[in-house]
């Protein structure tokens, strides 16, 4: 989501920057065009970021192990990946 909004930002501004010749004396819509590229550029690298860097979690479960009755130790570990990096 963060990608595509990236992009929105990115064509907006390029609109406000290029296209548009309308003259405010209250703000400079050129500016703020370059602005929302600037926005635009940092939303795709913050959204490419986040969608490649792995997700995982790792779950260990240990039992203790009581020295007067000898009880048997039981440990189990699962490790869950984000289904995102499989598809890739």
């Amino acid at each position: 989501m963060s990608i595509g909004f990236g992009i929105f930002l990115f064509a907006v501004g390029a609109i406000l920057a290029f296209a548009v010749n309308v003259t405010l004396e209250w703000i400079a819509l050129s500016t703020v065009g370059y602005i929302l590229m600037v926005a635009g550029v940092v939303m795709v690298v913050i959204g490419g970021v986040l969608m490649a860097r792995k997700r995982s979690s790792v779950t260990t479960h240990r039992t203790v192990i009581d020295p007067a009755s000898g009880e048997q130790v039981s440990r189990r570990e699962s490790v869950a990946s984000d289904p995102v990096d499989d598809r890739i």
